[in-house]
């Protein structure tokens, strides 16, 4: 009995494993589809798109120099925009939906759950239900540059943000936060000192699906920015067109690729953190 278990279960991880690596190559094959047409010219990504460059495809790095010098608007501050509002609104995310999660975990009145509640259903309205009124209102409101966005942003990743981080809360044990208050902490001491730290798991772990998000997002800064002045970097890709809506293809896959090699970084330094943060803020309490 006990040899015929231990076949099943090799059986059973071998059958995994193969998924997984399956899996693994599924998710793998768009980038490196991407990488290898970075580096070939226009006419062999239409006729051989999969196909990978040789002596008469190979571009080496035109189609970077091509796509980082297009137009009249440099690619360096495309990045410099991209980086400014994801640091600021990733940082005003923390900060605001980390202080409102306390309160609303720790004050049981009619109002902090009516505030819990309405940043869990902000979780399921779509974005196209308010995009036309958030461009008029934003453009009202002098939202539209990289340094005030932040704020725009700062409305929608609340959702997850509060729902996440008011779970960690829950499971924190209030004597001490009590006994921070016995040693003369007031409110907003106990929360820098105290609470702040010990939300370290769920902090990083909202923190990486909210830059992943930012850093990625093309139609909010679309309709929010001035696009004659300032431009994220999914924007500077969008323009890459000539005349009659011709693309040029070599140099758009070049940007895609150079956009998405920091996120990847960032993301697999970070993801031990997610699963973390999220069992951490989701399932206790």
């Amino acid at each position: 009995m006990n040899s015929s278990l231990l076949k099943k279960q090799r059986r059973s991880r071998a059958l995994l494993s193969v998924s997984f690596a399956i899996l693994s190559v599924v998710y793998l094959l768009p980038i490196a589809i991407v990488l290898m047409n970075s580096f070939k010219s226009n006419a062999s990504i239409n006729t051989a798109t999969f196909a990978l460059p040789n002596e008469q495809t190979w571009m080496g790095l035109q189609n970077y120099i091509k796509g980082m010098t297009f137009g009249n608007y440099p690619f360096w501050k495309s990045v410099l925009f991209s980086l400014l509002i994801t640091v600021v609104s990733t940082f005003l995310i923390l900060l605001c939906t980390s202080m409102a999660a306390w309160y609303v975990a720790r004050v049981g009145t009619l109002f902090s759950k009516i505030v819990y509640y309405l940043c869990v259903f902000s979780m399921i309205v779509p974005f196209q239900m308010v995009m036309f009124t958030l461009a008029r209102t934003s453009d009202s409101l002098k939202l539209n540059t990289p340094w005030t966005i932040p704020v725009v942003y700062l409305g929608f990743g609340a959702g997850l943000a509060v729902f996440m981080f008011s779970g960690f809360v829950k499971s924190i044990p209030l004597e001490i936060e009590e006994a921070a208050a016995i040693d003369g902490c007031g409110p907003i001491r106990t929360f820098f000192l105290v609470v702040l730290p010990l939300l370290k798991p769920t902090l990083i772990s909202v923190g990486v699906l909210e830059i992943m998000w930012v850093w990625n997002d093309y139609l909010l800064p679309y309709l929010v920015l001035d696009r004659t002045k300032y431009m994220t970097i999914p924007i500077h890709i969008q323009y890459l067109k000539g005349s009659y809506g011709s693309v040029d293809m070599g140099a758009t896959m070049a940007l895609i690729l150079l956009s998405i090699i920091p996120i990847i970084i960032f993301y697999l330094t970070c993801q031990k953190y997610i699963i973390k943060g999220v069992a951490a803020g989701a399932v206790k309490g």
